[in-house]
């Protein structure tokens, strides 16, 4: 079936409007008309060909949320007229020991297939994401969205952001009570405040920017340091039980090691243009400290984070933009001029096919 959406033809051009095929929804699909569909830093990345590998024309788009309009006859768990989202994955193997513990994120029968710039094994090519009016995606890949309509728009964040901040807090057994770091206010910073709070954490924001405290405090932190600060951070030795590096830019880890407390856990989730310098080995060994790195959640956690966020009611901060200003937005966020997260709503991009 054809529909529309817009691409990047290259690394150095716009994205411009672009129509192509989806597939007919099979025996285990779901077909989806997109609502909103969030705007990750990955995205910019991939389109502007900066991590390499980049497969043109490329469609991204990897938060989204949308309206089930047709089910295949095998499809037990959505119904026509629902509201679903679909996150960063629309396949795996299915059957190495990751997919088998429902850990798809890491698949090692061939790697998981990403939303977009994916291996389409149905079509062939690569996969199209969330910058288009309609999408197929197996049930197995498809996710329920419980949280009220006026909230959906800011639910398609959490398909990316919201899992890629709460599955190391879950992963880490993070438990009320705990001194929580979350380095960076960005787009997965301000999500890892929210969850942490949620969670009972006391959560302390590690930021460069002093103007960013009050709205760290109204995000659910109890205090903010400013990591430039060296006598701040110093005073921040050993006191953390945890912390959420969410930062994508280069810099040094140790200050942020030497906050943990013994046995403290660092989990990086940012992915920097260049390699961080290697830390300190004493700052590790001498407190039994540990340096790890998280990618997203499985499916089952993804509709837990989902289920979590609403009952406590966690939506991501947004600014809402037409399909058509994309590349405004790109821009905006490399001089990190967004609080914290742009959301395409499609209907401008069915207003400009209709026009």
């Amino acid at each position: 079936m054809q529909t529309h959406g817009y691409a990047a033809h290259s690394a150095d051009t716009p994205l411009a409007p672009f129509t192509f095929d989806r597939r007919e929804p099979g025996p285990t699909d779901v077909a989806i008309d997109i609502l909103f569909c969030g705007v990750c830093h990955s995205d910019l990345h991939t389109a502007r060909g900066e991590w390499g590998g980049t497969l043109y024309p490329c469609v991204p788009g990897h938060e989204i949320v949308g309206r089930v309009t047709a089910i295949g006859s095998e499809v037990s768990r959505f119904a026509v007229g629902q509201t679903v989202g679909v996150g960063c994955m629309v396949d795996s193997c299915g059957h190495c020991p990751s997919c088998d513990d429902g850990e798809e994120q890491y698949c090692t029968g061939g790697g998981f297939v990403g939303t977009y710039n994916g291996q389409d094994k149905h079509l062939g090519g690569h996969t199209f994401g969330g910058y288009s009016a309609h999408i197929v995606v197996d049930q197995g890949f498809v996710l329920r969205v419980d949280h009220d309509e006026k909230d959906l728009a800011a639910v398609a964040p959490l398909l990316c952001a919201g899992i890629t901040t709460y599955s190391p807090l879950r992963h880490w057994k993070l438990a009320p009570g705990q001194k929580v770091g979350v380095v960076g206010l960005g787009g997965l910073g301000h999500m890892g405040v929210k969850i942490a709070a949620a969670m009972g954490a006391e959560v302390t924001v590690f930021t460069t920017s002093p103007d960013k405290r009050d709205a760290a405090l109204a995000l659910g932190a109890k205090d903010v340091v400013v990591s430039r600060d060296a006598e701040a951070m110093a005073a921040q030795a050993g006191r953390f039980d945890f912390i959420l590096n969410t930062v994508a830019a280069s810099h040094s880890l140790d200050p942020f090691l030497n906050a943990l407390k013994r046995d403290g856990t660092m989990v990086l989730v940012g992915v920097p243009e260049e390699a961080h310098p290697s830390p300190s080995v004493g700052g590790l060994i001498f407190r039994r400290r540990s340096l790890a790195g998280s990618l997203i959640g499985g499916i089952a956690e993804t509709q837990e984070m989902l289920d979590f966020c609403r009952d406590h009611g966690i939506t991501a901060d947004i600014e809402t933009i037409p399909m058509q200003a994309i590349d405004q937005a790109y821009d905006r966020m490399v001089r990190s001029d967004v609080k914290y997260r742009f959301v395409i709503d499609m209907q401008s991009l069915r207003d400009e096919v209709a026009a």
